[in-house]
């Protein structure tokens, strides 16, 4: 069965991952979900989100982001800046898990701890590739900027390897190097030719489209027309299915970094009074937010695949094991969130907001945008050490699945 391009059909409300992962988690019927582990976590997530004031502003406090000014001031060079940091950032985004898990000699920057201190640390993960773009913009090096990076004779392959060098005591180097810097070349040149160089005129170019009208989902949708390096999607038993984890991870970030000190104030990327329908998103597949779902009792692995997990063996992309762990996130994170509007969908602002509906009763409804920020923050500290969760059901936290692939 061939299926129409989604290109040329309208976005619909319904978010095409949830219901083309659903034919996906049942085809491939491996991973499964547990409903009373699912009722318990989001008894669990509500509490923990409501007690830590887990909010979209939250993204303004980590310590390595580049925050925008505010109020938004589109002609403010920092708001331009911030935009292509963020673009750039979600355009890369993808396998920075290591073969030395655990071991000094994992890929891993040096870099401040943050933009307020000069304390030095080792980055590793997601937040080496954050480290290496923000050095590299401390050493007068503009990596951020499309013109720039699109450019072979301004910013030749050497330079790329050098912005990503690894600390001194790191056996590897950046995963997926070559691939990094092909996607950099393709979505730089099309922001150069396209829309003005930068992120902030393709968001109004986007904006003008649809008269100001625009949603979070549209936004997902012309990032994944216009960028070929963003099309995350399998074919499932005849079936087109859709994960969007770096397209729909972008669009999450730019309006969290966005988001209005005053929820009830527009969001300036999506100011209609409808707002950016942010609940029409879903969690973003990856590697670390199955670890951490499995570890609360709401995935249910075969034992065959548990013992892979344990030794580290790796999983092919497209596989149906790794198509089953995606499609299984993304399902049963929909179900938390489901639970958690029936549990009452306020914890403590954790949700639409920055325009959305305003003053309405579903100001504050839960989004599985802000599930995922919060159930990735989670993991991390679980894996430093620095928290743990009590008070509902966990099972072994196993390795975190591995699969080299540019979608995640």
């Amino acid at each position: 069965m061939v299926e129409e391009p989604i290109k040329s059909r309208l976005v619909r409300s319904v978010n095409p991952v949830i219901p083309t992962c659903e034919h996906a988690l049942a085809r491939t019927n491996i991973v499964q979900i547990n409903e009373n582990g699912v009722k318990k976590a989001a008894e669990y997530i509500s509490l923990r989100m409501f007690v830590e004031s887990y909010t979209p502003r939250t993204w303004r406090t980590h310590p390595l982001h580049i925050c925008p000014p505010e109020p938004y001031a589109p002609s403010e060079p920092l708001t331009k800046e911030c935009l292509n940091w963020i673009f750039l950032i979600s355009s890369l985004n993808f396998s920075f898990w290591s073969e030395g898990e655990g071991t000094e000699e994992r890929y891993a920057v040096e870099w401040r701890k943050g933009w307020n201190t000069e304390e030095r640390g080792l980055h590793t993960g997601y937040w080496s590739l954050v480290a290496a773009l923000n050095r590299a913009l401390e050493e007068n090096i503009p990596i951020t900027d499309p013109a720039f990076y699109s450019s072979e004779v301004l910013c030749p392959d050497v330079l790329i390897a050098h912005v990503f060098r690894a600390a001194p005591q790191s056996k590897e180097e950046a995963p997926l190097l070559k691939e990094r810097i092909a996607i950099m070349r393709e979505v730089g040149s099309i922001l150069c030719n396209d829309f003005s160089g930068s992120y902030l005129g393709f968001l109004n170019t986007f904006q003008k489209s649809r008269n100001m009208q625009g949603t979070a989902l549209e936004l997902v949708q012309m990032v994944t027309d216009t960028f070929p390096s963003f099309r995350d999607e399998r074919w499932v038993d005849g079936r087109r299915v859709f994960f969007w984890k770096r397209p729909q991870i972008l669009v999450a970030e730019t309006w969290a970094a966005f988001y209005p000190a005053d929820s009830s104030a527009p969001h300036p990327f999506f100011p209609s009074p409808s707002g950016p329908c942010i609940s029409s998103l879903t969690m973003f597949a990856d590697y670390r937010i199955p670890q951490i779902l499995h570890h609360l009792h709401i995935l249910v692995y075969p034992q065959w695949l548990e013992e892979k997990l344990r030794k580290g063996e790796g999983i092919e992309p497209g596989s149906r094991e790794e198509v089953s762990l995606r499609a299984a996130s993304i399902v049963s994170v929909e179900r938390v969130r489901t639970e958690m509007l029936r549990l009452g969908g306020d914890v403590g602002g954790c949700g639409c907001g920055g325009g959305e509906e305003r003053g309405s009763e579903n100001e504050k409804e839960v989004s599985s945008v802000l599930i995922d920020f919060y159930l990735w923050d989670l993991a991390k500290r679980i894996e430093s050490g620095k928290d743990m969760v009590e008070g509902v059901e966990t099972v072994e936290m196993l390795p975190a699945h591995r699969t080299r692939s540019i979608w995640y």
